[in-house]
């Protein structure tokens, strides 16, 4: 049962089993807590529904791929997570060029099919604050287009952020994406939402992720979020990744196809300076 009244520390306490203190919040929805065992710990809540059942299954299924690190989950219900803090340090070369080597592992672990949820999370998932559908799709281009472009694009356009005439655009993008994409891949096993806030690079001389929108995808597109978002080392992460899974010729040209997706999401979050970025990237899409 919810408790509407409880805060981080009592959320820590009854999730894990042990006693919890110095609660330290850190914004509206994450807080610190140290456990009665020593470990010090994250506790975050969501208002959204099955953000956190997503979230976990997300964190789990990553995991399960033995590629990335990322956070120990602790205990969770529908509104509260507890999970590992990660201390951070500075980005290293070494480090980037590992991290795009467990990248590739993580998404050449593979996924039942386009869209596919993690093991137990739910089918109406969220990328961010955005609601997010995870519909399975066999084939990519029309799977990529209905259920990641056309829903932020629809959305966009009836909130006026996107004028019809430059809606148009995109979805001309959609329509030409089977000859767009580049060569078939298979589904490959996704964070989904990896921008640079979501890439952690720990004192342990390791990158860490966070927050995943876990999903089965095109690894494209994770790679495409890190150059629209910035990455640290993005270029030794890049050496990383295609020493250990070569990317298909004439990969950089559809950067802003895949990016479509995460700058239509931000249009319908945030406004019009995203919406037209999209409109650039569909643009750029097109000119190729």
């Amino acid at each position: 049962m919810v408790n509407d009244g409880e805060g981080p520390e009592a959320a820590a306490s009854r999730l894990t089993g042990q006693s919890a203190t110095g609660e330290r919040p850190l914004s509206g929805t994450l807080a610190q807590v140290t456990l009665g065992g020593g470990p010090v710990v994250l506790v975050k809540r969501a208002d959204a529904p099955r953000a956190v059942a997503a979230e976990v299954a997300g964190l789990r299924w990553l995991d399960a791929a033995g590629a990335v690190r990322v956070p120990s989950v602790y205990g969770h219900d529908e509104r509260w997570m507890v999970v590992d803090r990660v201390r951070t340090g500075r980005p290293d070369a070494d480090a980037a060029v590992r991290f795009g080597r467990e990248l590739a592992a993580l998404h050449a672990a593979g996924a039942p099919a386009f869209g596919a949820a993690p093991p137990g999370g739910p089918e109406e998932a969220y990328i961010g604050l955005a609601p997010m559908r995870n519909v399975h799709g066999t084939d990519w281009p029309d799977w990529y287009a209905e259920h990641r472009v056309r829903p932020y694009l629809r959305r966009a356009t009836d909130d006026g952020t996107l004028l019809r005439s430059e809606a148009a655009v995109v979805e001309r993008v959609c329509e030409r994406l089977p000859e767009l994409a580049g060569p078939a891949e298979p589904p490959a096993r996704l964070h989904g939402d990896l921008w640079n806030g979501n890439v952690l690079w720990g004192a342990d001389g390791h990158v860490w992720l966070i927050d995943p929108a876990a999903h089965g995808g095109h690894r494209e597109t994770d790679l495409a979020m890190l150059h629209l978002f910035g990455c640290p080392r993005l270029d030794r992460v890049l050496d990383g990744y295609q020493e250990r899974a070569p990317l298909a010729d004439g990969w950089r040209d559809r950067i802003g196809l895949h990016q479509l997706f995460p700058l239509l999401v931000h249009a319908v979050l945030f406004g019009r300076g995203y919406a037209e970025q999209a409109l650039a990237a569909a643009r750029s899409a097109l000119a190729v």
